[in-house]
């Protein structure tokens, strides 16, 4: 992604106004920047910035991000380890305690969403 570098918005691609070439454009002032030259102008405005010349290839560099794995994003076994407990009865043994916790996995207009676990048998379940 790239940023504006007089507002620090980040840069979306458009149509140059005076051309047909594609450039980034900021959508907050009038900066634009032409695709087909990127490489060019990038390391001139580098030089003229007094920024490290390797920048460039650091720019160009794709990164590859790690995906996270599901039980990072919710927890995962960790998730269970000081919550409280709560009478409620289990839907598999009956069971009349549970651990439970709340997150919000929906939009912030919504209610939070309770996560139970039985104390019994450890079935999981979930109320919105």
């Amino acid at each position: 992604m790239l940023f504006c570098p007089y507002c620090a918005n980040g840069l979306t691609i458009g149509d140059r106004e005076d051309s047909t070439d594609k450039c980034w454009v900021c959508p907050t002032c009038p900066y634009q920047f032409i695709i087909e030259r990127q490489v060019c102008h990038l390391q001139e405005a580098v030089m003229g910035y007094g920024l490290p010349a390797n920048l460039c290839d650091q720019i160009s560099m794709r990164t590859h991000l790690k995906r996270k794995e599901v039980d990072d994003v919710l927890g995962g076994k960790e998730a269970w380890a000081n919550v409280d407990k709560t009478d409620t009865a289990c839907p598999k043994c009956d069971h009349r305690r549970a651990y439970f916790r709340q997150m919000q996995i929906r939009s912030a207009d919504e209610p939070m969403t309770t996560f139970y676990k039985c104390c019994e048998c450890g079935h999981q379940w979930r109320e919105n």
